[in-house]
């Protein structure tokens, strides 16, 4: 009977590991594609219950020298820093230093116009306050290197500027971040990098991640994944700082903290997404409060915690965040139900993340068509949805066009994010790291235009333009 046993169990084992390395080889299969067409150029990490069961590398960390990039290449974060601010700022209120309730111009008194923004507005982005590349290109020498002081003598200049009422809408934005980052260092007498360095890092033993800033205190990094673009018309890989800009967003801005800098690997966090789900640095009450769903004061859903994106439905939770900045595009994901981690990667500013792919294969399903093809549409049957759409809160969407896509951006934010044609009415994001994203437009009766954007498959938001 115990033999009996004995291989129905090394059965199983073996119908198991069978299937994990079909999974393996069908994950290096999509990479492979993506990276032949010029679409990913990085490291991805997939791991099922504590179990990494995918991580390979392609295309190279520096152009210069054609250092490939490996398991352990060191990448800029981006906007995935952001749940380390906020983590921060967890830990400073547990030793009772701050309140989530606590007004900000109680560390921030320049800023005291903002009279009813708390720390909690700045976590859920609720704050109303202007995202930081609204003011910073216009109001600052470009060839000086800004940090998060010269932004808030910049925020304070401008005065009461909110875009809403604090909690009455949900509005990413960067600049919330960086006063976080900033409320950090007055809280704990710390400089930004030190105490997450301090506090976070050292404690999980993630050895190879730090807040860097490349250009103000330049220093050599081995291992490590400089940022890179396609340069206008053409396929050739320029870093960010040297593209169409005179003087690049990424150098002027090099030292404003908060709202990205963290540089890591995948396996440190593959650490850190696993400390989460074990509530090894935060305790489970914690965690819990920095991935609760809340609502605003109109009663919409606020699906945003502390510096993570949040989906949460019928056996479904998952937690993470994208980043785009610097040349770099990076995805971090666990799903809860499921227990896997995603974790991608790039020092590649317009790399393709194949999210629904991704969860296809570690299905054992087929593969949907996840980038459908492109189809050539006239320069007319684009630009015809080009305009301003606003939708009844009066929040605004900016579509214009370049060489044969769509450009999605926002009065606030210039995010030039690129949508192909895949049908007359149709266009697919290509930019957003994680975001999987489409325009969908539909004519009106009366001649307006209506916009829905889509991602995940879910309305993100809407927009009319009147006809013209």
């Amino acid at each position: 009977m115990k033999q009996f046993t004995l291989f129905f169990m090394l059965l199983i084992i073996s119908k198991f590991a069978y299937a994990q390395k079909k999974q393996s080889e069908r994950l290096d299969s999509l990479f492979t594609v993506l990276y032949q067409q010029n679409q990913f150029n990085g490291t991805a990490l997939i791991a099922e219950k504590g179990k990494i069961i995918f991580k390979k590398s392609y295309g190279i960390a520096n152009e210069d020298t054609k250092a490939p990039i490996n398991e352990k290449t060191i990448f800029e974060l981006a906007s995935c820093s952001k749940q380390f601010t906020a983590t921060a700022i967890v830990l400073l209120k547990r030793e009772g230093k701050l309140q989530y309730t606590d007004k900000i111009s109680k560390y921030l008194p320049e800023l005291g116009f903002w009279e009813n923004v708390t720390i909690y507005d700045l976590l859920r982005h609720t704050s109303g306050i202007p995202d930081f590349l609204k003011y910073m290109p216009d109001n600052w020498d470009h060839n000086k290197i800004a940090d998060n002081n010269d932004l808030i003598k910049v925020l304070a200049a401008k005065k009461d500027t909110l875009e809403f009422t604090p909690k009455s809408r949900h509005s990413y934005s960067n600049s919330n971040y960086i006063l976080l980052g900033s409320i950090v260092e007055k809280v704990s007498g710390k400089k930004f990098p030190d105490f997450l360095s301090d506090r976070v890092f050292k404690p999980l033993k993630m050895k190879n991640t730090f807040v860097y800033c490349r250009h103000k205190y330049p220093k050599k990094i081995d291992n490590f994944a400089y940022g890179y673009v396609w340069e206008d018309g053409g396929f050739k890989k320029i870093l960010e700082e040297n593209s169409q800009r005179e003087i690049s967003e990424v150098y002027y801005l090099d030292a404003i903290l908060g709202t990205s800098k963290v540089h890591s690997n995948a396996e440190d966090l593959y650490t850190w997404m696993t400390s989460l789900k074990n509530n090894t640095l935060l305790t489970k009450k914690e965690f819990d409060e920095m991935t609760e769903i809340t609502k605003t004061s109109n009663g919409r859903d606020v699906a945003y915690g502390f510096g993570l994106d949040l989906r949460k439905g019928e056996n479904k939770f998952t937690f993470g965040h994208t980043g785009s900045w610097d040349g770099y595009s990076t995805f971090m994901l666990h799903d809860v139900v499921k227990d896997r981690t995603f974790i991608i990667l790039q020092n590649f500013h317009f790399g393709a993340v194949p999210y629904t792919n991704m969860f296809q294969i570690m299905e054992d399903k087929p593969l949907q068509l996840q980038y459908p093809k492109k189809i050539a549409l006239s320069d007319d049957e684009i630009a015809q949805y080009t305009g301003t759409y606003t939708n009844e809160e009066g929040e605004t969407h900016i579509i214009t066009s370049k060489e044969k896509h769509l450009l999605y951006n926002t009065p606030t934010v210039s995010w030039n994010m690129r949508f192909f044609p895949y049908s007359d009415h149709e266009f697919r994001g290509i930019r957003q790291a994680g975001a999987d994203a489409v325009l969908n437009f539909t004519k009106l009766d009366n001649g307006d235009i209506k916009l829905e954007m889509f991602q995940d498959k879910q309305i993100v938001g809407t927009g009319v333009r009147k006809g013209k």
